[in-house]
């Protein structure tokens, strides 16, 4: 008999993507279908019994194929929280992680700190970071730069979103080409992965998220040299550079800080201890 009710679906949706070896079956199968039905987690349970319509059968079979196949869940649904904000995402943009967040937090607490007034966030993807920034800090005027046009559209979408349109400016520009200005602070969360390490990721990863977002050339620094090299042209007398960074990173990236002369290096780690964000000053 095949299952009728949000109980008996959501048994068969987490035996499926369990034999699939998804790690995180139980969590996807619950996701995949309140977003179905429209569901909070509470209604998952409280309305155990309501019997799924054709309609809501298909998609949700349809959902579950797709996680099966290692899409990520966000992608599916085109959504995901982040600095408890709401953000429309797909293919064209990386999904914004939580790791990224210690490197916002830690430019919205320098901003308050410093009042600084103007933020360059250099390959703004889904807008994360901008957006982010954005509305934590009601004075600050942000430019968000990407060299893909579809990642603009969805930064766009999501600053209008989250009522922040009117805040941002949207340039297509590969890292400075088309920048004109100067900030207090430049932040970027740019490709860092060696091109040789991109075909070890996880499944979910490699063939889901865009590669240009992801791979940093030949020893995953490229885009931190080129950005590092240029951005004095851009950055405001004691402003500051911000980077998300790979565990493995800090101290490359914080020598070539050195070399041109950038001060007050420093590294902040993440949740799990790991080196996540680098910091300096342009003095």
């Amino acid at each position: 008999m095949s299952p009728s009710n949000v109980k008996e679906w959501l048994s068969y949706g987490k035996m499926l993507l369990k034999k699939s070896e998804i790690e995180s079956y139980s969590i996807d199968a619950e996701v995949l279908l309140m977003t179905v039905l429209n569901f909070t987690k509470t209604e998952l349970f409280t309305k155990d019994s309501h019997i799924l319509s054709e309609e809501e059968t298909e998609k949700y079979i349809k959902f579950l194929e797709k996680r099966k196949n290692f899409m990520p869940v966000q992608y599916i649904i085109g959504k995901c929280e982040f600095m408890s904000l709401d953000f429309n995402v797909n293919q064209s943009t990386l999904i914004p992680r939580c790791d990224t967040e210690i490197l916002v937090e830690y430019a919205i607490n320098s901003i308050k700190k410093n009042k600084f007034k103007t933020v360059l966030d250099i390959g703004t993807g889904s807008g994360a970071i901008a957006i982010s920034i954005a509305h934590y800090c009601p004075n600050t005027k942000v430019t968000a730069a990407d060299i893909s046009e579809n990642a603009l559209k969805t930064a766009k979408k999501n600053a209008e979103k989250n009522a922040v349109s009117q805040k941002i400016d949207f340039i297509k520009s590969d890292i400075f080409e088309n920048i004109t200005s100067k900030y207090d602070i430049i932040i970027s969360n740019p490709p860092y992965i060696k091109s040789d390490t991109i075909k070890t990721l996880m499944p979910q990863v490699k063939e889901y998220e865009p590669i240009s977002a992801l791979d940093g050339g030949s020893d995953g620094l490229y885009f931190y040299k080129k950005i590092i090299s240029e951005c004095k042209n851009y950055l405001n007398k004691n402003g500051e550079l911000l980077f998300e960074i790979g565990y493995d990173q800090s101290l490359e990236i914080s020598k070539l800080l050195s070399e041109k002369n950038f001060t007050e290096i420093k590294t902040t780690k993440d949740y799990a201890g790991l080196d996540r964000v680098v910091s300096s000053v342009y003095k």
